[in-house]
C-alpha cells in the first residue's frame, strides 16, 4: 500500500488563499478524516490532489509528484474520488455501471451487452459494497446510500489505491451510515482512504486518524481522542477554550 505526502500545499483564487501551506501525511492503509468548519479548505485540498485546481507545493503518492499532472494522469496513478452527490449512470444496471468503470479500452457495445459471466474484479467489487443481489437493478432505483456504495465500487474496479471521499454519508439514514463505515473499514485494509466529513458521530465511530483544517491551515492532527481534547479545536468548534468549557460544565452542574 501507498501513503499520501503533502508539503506546503497552497491554493489561491483571485487573491484569496483557500489552502495555506498545508503539510499532511496519510500513512498507507489509514482511514483519515478531514474535518473543519465550512470554508476550511477541505474540498479545495482534495481538488488540488486530484488536479481539479492549480496548486503550489508538493503532493506525492507512491513516490510520484502529482501537482502539474492532468486529472486523467492522476487517476491513472491510482487515485479516485467521489463527490457529495453520487455520479452514476442511473439508466444502467449496477453491473453495467461497474463494467463500464472497469472497461477502459473496450467498446461501449462490449461493455453494455449482457455477458455470460461477470468479470472477477466486478463481482468482487459488488460483493464488497453489498450490491450483488441488485446487480441487474437500474442504478436509478437504488436508495441514496446504495448509490454512494455503487460509486465507491466503481473506484474499486479501477484498482484505485487512494480513495478521496467527499461527505460520503451526507443524507444517509443511521443504518446506512453504519454500513458505510464498515465498508470503509474493509476497503482500508487494502487501500488508503481519506474522508471529508461534517458528521462528527460518524467520524468518532470510524476514523483511525483525524486532521482538522481551519482557515486553510492544519489546526490539529491525531487520534479522535487527541483531536477532541485539543483546546484549539474546541475553540474553533465551540467558540471557547477548554478551560472555559470546563467552567461552563461546572456552573451547570452546580
Amino acid at each position: 500500500m501507498t501513503g499520501l505526502e503533502i508539503r506546503q500545499l497552497r491554493v489561491s483564487f483571485d487573491g484569496f488563499t483557500a489552502v495555506d501551506g498545508v503539510d499532511l501525511d496519510v500513512r498507507p492503509g489509514d482511514l483519515r478524516f478531514l474535518i473543519g468548519p465550512n470554508g476550511a479548505g477541505k474540498t479545495t485540498l482534495v481538488d488540488a490532489v486530484t488536479g481539479l485546481v492549480k496548486a503550489a507545493g508538493s503532493v506525492r503518492f507512491g513516490g510520484e509528484e502529482l501537482l502539474g499532472r492532468s486529472v486523467h494522469r492522476i487517476a491513472r496513478a491510482g487515485i479516485g474520488r467521489t463527490f457529495q452527490t453520487a455520479t452514476v449512470f442511473e439508466e444502467l444496471t449496477v453491473l453495467q455501471n461497474l463494467d463500464i468503470a472497469a472497461g477502459a479500452g473496450r467498446s461501449m457495445w462490449t461493455m453494455l451487452r449482457r455477458r455470460k459471466g461477470v468479470p472477477e474484479p466486478v463481482a468482487k467489487a459488488m460483493e464488497t459494497v453489498g450490491l450483488t443481489d441488485l446487480a441487474d437493478s437500474p442504478a436509478g432505483t437504488l436508495a441514496h446510500g446504495q448509490k454512494q456504495w455503487l460509486e465507491i465500487g466503481m473506484l474499486l474496479v479501477q484498482d484505485v489505491r487512494l480513495l478521496l471521499l467527499d461527505e460520503p454519508v451526507a443524507g444517509m439514514s443511521h443504518d446506512e451510515r453504519q454500513a458505510t463505515g464498515s465498508l470503509l473499514e474493509r476497503i482500508s485494509a487494502e487501500r488508503t482512504v481519506v474522508v471529508i466529513e461534517h458528521d462528527m458521530d460518524f467520524m468518532r465511530s470510524f476514523a483511525r486518524s483525524v486532521s482538522v483544517l481551519h482557515a486553510g491551515k492544519v489546526l490539529s492532527e491525531g487520534t479522535v481522542a487527541e483531536v477532541q481534547a485539543d483546546p484549539k479545536v474546541q475553540e474553533v468548534y465551540l467558540g471557547h477554550t477548554a478551560a472555559e468549557a470546563t467552567a461552563d460544565v461546572a456552573v451547570r452542574e452546580a
